[in-house]
């Protein structure tokens, strides 16, 4: 998968142990707007996705997490790949320790009808909720809007920068 860009916050030290959390992202459009989280307790939008578990290809936790996070059902044969971010920053949970989370964006679509989530407790109380919302919009809540993050907001960030690349190109891949 080609690389779009790296956000490398150079807030560590290059001797530092290395934790890695790759993760998956859909990007899923509905008409001209975009099936996106609102994270409301911060208020910002993320594209659906997370964590790969052991065990699971990419596409196989692309599924899962966007049915967990948004009640979604993508359609696997939909699934086209679209490109990496790496992030790169000092760990906020381990000490003198990089981490490393490679975000994996996938174009896909997603069944019509839309199933319950299925959130974690963290999930729950970040407000997550499913919202369809243009490009647009989601860029200027993620740029202008006070998030009141307070342990940083290098996801939110992230998102801007794939929304700003979507915007450019159109949204030619679909």
């Amino acid at each position: 998968m080609k690389r779009l860009f790296i956000m490398d916050f150079k807030d560590y030290d290059e001797n530092w142990e290395r934790s890695e959390r790759p993760s998956v992202r859909a990007i899923i459009k509905r008409g001209e707007k975009l099936a996106m989280v609102h994270e409301r307790k911060h208020d910002y939008y993320m594209f659906p996705g997370g964590g790969i578990e052991d065990g699971e290809s990419y596409e196989q936790a692309l599924i899962r997490e966007v049915q967990e996070e948004t009640g979604l059902n993508i359609i696997p044969e939909t699934i086209v790949e679209y490109g990496s971010v790496l992030r790169i920053q000092k760990s906020v949970i381990f000490e003198k320790t990089i981490f490393l989370q490679e975000n994996f964006y996938y174009c896909c679509e997603a069944e019509d009808t839309i199933g319950e989530q299925q959130l974690d407790e963290h999930e729950k109380a970040e407000g997550y909720v499913l919202e369809f919302v243009t490009a647009k919009e989601a860029l200027e809540t993620n740029q202008f809007h006070d998030h009141r993050e307070e342990t940083g907001s290098a996801w939110i960030a992230r998102e801007a920068e794939l929304l700003k690349m979507l915007m450019a190109e159109s949204m030619k891949h679909y």
